[in-house]
């Protein structure tokens, strides 16, 4: 892991909506956008949430299953061209897959002209960040203390106990969003996005339904995977 000026380690964000609200909040996102409960992948299930969906966030527990299916993606995208309108940045914070998550579904949804960022860190990050690389954009990010800052706040806001900063977490979270007209799926940990196919603006809720399902089907017998969404706020 890089070394960075602040701890390396934060504290775990739940996959909870009121806690990544929140984060958002804090962050500087309006409120008029939300993170909303995907309570199954069935298509009157995923009628029910606000429109649009601009982003769909997958838990899951990290597994031998997912390290295989990590890899077979990245051998995947060799060679393989992505948008440059992507904003893509690596994790080298432990634990912070949560905030990494939140900040790609914001942030591509911020460049795609759907979310207008308040003044806050958020967007101060995103003008001092735009032209950087993945991993020149991870440095920052550890050595940002308004982010770290609002990322303790809302952990610490959860249902559960907060694990210390020193616990091993072993879900992971993982961004679906369409640029482009690419499906992306975006994983700090991974070498850069993967592309997932051919995408649009009217297809994408299907489409990255279809992208958790495959981590699903990939692993039938594990029960313990949470899909959230950034939506338009419900009424």
């Amino acid at each position: 892991m890089a070394e960075g000026k602040k701890a390396e380690r934060w504290l775990p964000i739940e996959s909870n909506p009121e806690v990544m609200n929140s984060f958002l909040k804090k962050l500087g996102v309006p409120v008029d956008w939300e993170i909303n409960d995907v309570f199954g992948l069935e298509p009157e299930l995923l009628l029910m949430l606000p429109q649009p969906v601009l982003a769909l966030l997958l838990l899951f527990p990290i597994t031998e299953k997912y390290e295989s299916f990590a890899r077979e993606q990245e051998a995947a995208m060799k060679d393989v061209a992505v948008s440059e309108e992507l904003y893509y940045m690596k994790q080298t914070i432990s634990n912070a897959c949560g905030t990494v998550a939140l900040m790609h579904a914001v942030i591509n949804s911020v460049n795609s002209g759907q979310i207008s960022l308040a003044e806050g860190p958020l967007k101060r990050f995103v003008e001092a960040t735009k032209t950087l690389s993945a991993e020149e954009r991870a440095v920052r990010l550890e050595a940002d203390d308004d982010i770290c800052g609002a990322h303790d706040e809302a952990a610490r806001e959860g249902q559960t106990r907060a694990p210390d900063r020193e616990d091993q977490v072993d879900y992971h979270f993982v961004c679906f969003v369409q640029v482009e007209g690419g499906l992306y799926e975006l994983d700090g940990r991974k070498s850069g996005p993967i592309l997932k196919g051919k995408c649009s603006p009217d297809t994408f809720l299907t489409d990255a339904a279809a992208a958790c399902k495959e981590y699903m089907t990939r692993d039938p017998e594990n029960i313990n995977f949470t899909i959230v969404a950034l939506t338009a706020k419900m009424d």
